[in-house]
């Protein structure tokens, strides 16, 4: 049998591709838009925080078009009055500047509002987001209190039974594990500062 004939398993099943302007529709574009100092931070803190790109975030709240549509038909009249509105520029998708651009044009709604409410959709979260910041310092300060304690235990068992007793190795192992369990949550925690003071 010759190496040519043998069939791949794409061969076999027949799949979808996708098209030109699906692929193009994901090409990365730059958009500027005037924006609240509020809103460029909110954006900032969830993409550090939760590790997400804000293109990503732009592209899970413009192309949701059922709450873009709600927010362009409240706010097109409102004449949107933010004092220091900073220029900024973004990297979105070319279809998330597609849907904002054609939402804008439907309602009649300028763009920088659109995006400034949009945006206005992440303050629940980080809301949400600062009250599990707060309880995971209060663990972390338990766990360091436990820590102290064990690390007391430790050093009792090694005097009563020694360094090589089954009993201080398997004590000494939890400590270690606790250690770098309390190490990563302190990371994390560190990590979340930046939502403190929003």
């Amino acid at each position: 049998m010759k190496k040519g004939n043998k069939k791949g398993p794409l061969d076999i099943i027949s799949l979808p591709g996708p098209s030109s302007s699906d692929l193009r529709g994901r090409q990365s574009v730059r958009a500027t838009f005037k924006l609240s100092e509020k809103a460029i931070d909110a954006l900032s803190i969830i993409s550090i925080h939760l590790g997400i790109k804000q293109k990503s975030l732009f592209d899970h709240l413009i192309e949701d078009t059922e709450a873009l549509n709600f927010i362009a038909g409240e706010v097109r009249s409102e004449k949107l009055v933010l004092p220091n509105r900073i220029q900024k520029t973004y990297v979105l998708s070319r279809k998330t500047l597609s849907c904002l651009d054609s939402t804008c044009k439907n309602f009649g709604t300028p763009r920088d509002t659109l995006v400034e409410y949009s945006i206005q959709r992440l303050l629940p979260l980080i809301a949400q987001e600062r009250e599990k910041h707060r309880k995971r310092k209060e663990i972390l300060r338990e766990l360091g209190e436990y820590l102290k304690q064990g690390d007391k235990i430790l050093k009792k068992t090694r005097e009563l039974l020694g360094e090589d007793d089954p009993v201080y190795d398997r004590l000494e192992s939890a400590m270690a594990v606790l250690f770098n369990a309390h190490s990563s949550i302190e990371s994390s925690v560190e990590k979340g500062k930046i939502i403190e003071d929003f």
